[in-house]
């Protein structure tokens, strides 16, 4: 062989070599690299792409849809409504975060008297509660409270932080002129609880939901009851029946409550 083919060979093999570089190392780099829940391949036991498996978010068809069980406002005063509604989440590991709502308050002529949006969060395995209060209606009266979420819910392996909150001691007064109801709260857990909200709905004898209200405490430490209120500007009429008091906090990640 003489010595320009050796050369076109030696050029031939070098060029060769920096293709095979070039194509095969990233190829192989990107094969060899580890599994996670954010490479945008189904894999690890994923039963979408980057949901499922050991990935916090989750396959959102092999859960139940969150439903609104009813929406109701109540007359705080002449013009003034406050709104609660129930949501229903059957799914015991999954919750969501920052989901988007709409409320509608629509007069007996079923006109809408004013909407509003809002986002919340939904506990897993649990009853959300969603309150809402300073409905300006003017001089109209509300008939029907309609409320419905957004389909884009992303649901995440949650657990609920209000499995370890205790309420008792529920105690009604002053129904025939300022009404006010007071219950004790404890934390049977060995953390701290932050940012705790608590809605309050009272019930007719036949069911029906009647008034809401809602209250807050900054932090509840473990092992102290601590008394919540809740009060309402005018009396009610009529008898109370049930009274629920529903734990509102944000879901923790992962599935382990406190």
């Amino acid at each position: 062989m003489s010595w320009a083919s050796r050369r076109r060979t030696a050029y031939a093999g070098a060029v060769i070599i920096i293709f095979a570089a070039i194509v095969f190392i990233p190829v192989y780099k990107f094969l060899s690299r580890p599994a996670t829940c954010a490479d945008g391949i189904q894999n690890q036991g994923e039963t979408a792409i980057d949901k499922g498996g050991p990935c916090p978010i989750l396959d959102e068809r092999l859960l139940s849809d969150a439903t609104v069980l009813w929406a109701r406002s109540f007359k705080v005063r002449d013009g003034s409504y406050s709104t609660v509604a129930y949501i229903e989440n059957p799914n015991p590991s999954a919750g969501a975060r920052n989901v988007e709502y709409t409320i509608g308050l629509y007069d007996s002529q079923n006109i809408l008297i004013t909407e509003w949006s809002g986002t919340t969060s939904i506990m897993p395995g649990a009853v959300t509660p969603v309150f809402e209060s300073g409905f300006d209606t003017g001089k109209r009266d509300v008939a029907r409270t309609y409320m419905e979420l957004s389909p884009d819910v992303i649901w995440e392996k949650m657990g609920n932080p209000a499995t370890v909150v205790q309420i008792g001691n529920k105690k009604l007064s002053g129904t025939d002129r300022m009404p006010r109801l007071e219950a004790t709260v404890e934390n049977t857990s060995t953390r701290t609880i932050s940012d705790a909200g608590f809605v309050a709905v009272l019930f007719s004898p036949a069911g029906n939901a009647r008034a809401a209200s809602r209250t807050e405490l900054a932090s509840i430490k473990p092992g102290m009851p601590q008394e919540i209120v809740f009060t309402w500007p005018e009396p009610f009429v009529g008898t109370v029946g049930r009274i629920d008091i529903l734990p509102l906090m944000e879901p923790m990640s992962g599935e382990n409550t406190p």
